[in-house]
């Protein structure tokens, strides 16, 4: 649950990164991230098949800024 709600966070400061900051190397920096995927997944069963996928996660410096944040407010609160 942490961990969802920090790349929450982190996704949310990194689209407004994108948005306000002018464009340079600070931008490029905070923005920029690895996009790693996997799919598509077929389950066949007899009656019904299903597709899921791709399912890709965008992880850049600020989703993971926003991760440590959520650990650290979730470690103070427990």
């Amino acid at each position: 649950m942490t961990l969802a709600a920090g790349f929450i966070v982190g996704g949310a400061m990194t689209q407004v990164a994108r948005i306000f900051l002018p464009p340079g190397a600070v931008k490029e920096f905070f923005t920029t991230g690895v996009q790693p995927a996997i799919g598509p997944a077929t389950l066949d069963l007899v009656i019904i098949k299903l597709t899921l996928g791709p399912v890709a996660l965008d992880v850049s410096l600020l989703s993971l800024l926003g991760v440590l944040i959520a650990y650290l407010i979730a470690r103070s609160l427990f």
